[in-house]
């Protein structure tokens, strides 16, 4: 999968870089990096909150809708922030501020969700009993 994307207001802490391609990690893995196409450095490991929290919502707002023209919820793809470490335990991903794009017209917006139900940093790896 390769995938450009527009962020018109840019990604939260880096409102320069609004261009970017969604590419596959590899076929088997479920993260994707989102690589900036204005920073040829900056890129971000992203997930689908789906792949971690079976139950995870989103309430898009419909200024956000509006913004990125969706018609319907087919057209969404939600992503999350990972935050990478060597210890895989402490891998985490932002579940409060996903990522919202329209496959139709590949326009992007992230947003802050202003539930207290997800963390900024909660772990991809579940604890096992």
């Amino acid at each position: 999968m390769k995938m450009k994307i527009c962020f018109k207001k840019g990604i939260l802490g880096f409102d320069e870089c609004k261009n970017f391609e969604l590419v596959d990690i590899d076929e088997e893995s479920i993260f994707k990096l989102l690589k900036s196409q204005e920073e040829k450095e900056f890129q971000l490991v992203v997930v689908s909150p789906f792949d971690i929290e079976e139950d995870y919502e989103v309430d898009i707002p419909d200024g956000v809708t509006k913004e990125l023209n969706i018609k319907s919820h087919e057209d969404v793809l939600i992503l999350t922030t990972v935050t990478v470490n060597s210890d895989p335990k402490k891998i985490t991903t932002n579940l409060r501020a996903p990522i919202i794009i329209n496959l139709k017209n590949n326009n992007a917006e992230q947003i802050i969700l202003s539930s207290e139900k997800y963390k900024i940093k909660h772990p991809i790896m579940k604890e096992r009993n």
